[in-house]
């Protein structure tokens, strides 16, 4: 059964998409499965970005407090 990616940890995403590519780099795969590999890829990609941009973003809302000390503002999970 293969994982729903919106559920899926940034770091089994990218474990999954670098097995893909692995396999459709070693050239033994069938049409049909490369086709199907390829999107399920394109989907831990996306996944991958949305997750990374989620992080950059929380990381840029370090503002620097009183005194010089960093401080956050509070990060919104949707």
């Amino acid at each position: 059964m293969t994982k729903d990616i919106k559920k899926m940890s940034f770091e089994d995403a990218l474990k999954e998409l670098e097995g893909i590519i692995q396999k459709l780099e070693s050239g033994e795969v069938a049409l049909e499965e490369s086709i199907t590999l390829y999107e399920r890829g394109a989907a831990l990609k996306a996944h991958c970005d949305a997750t990374l941009g989620a992080a950059r973003e929380r990381i840029e809302k370090i503002v620097e407090g009183q005194g010089g000390q960093p401080a956050t503002e509070p990060a919104s999970f949707d």
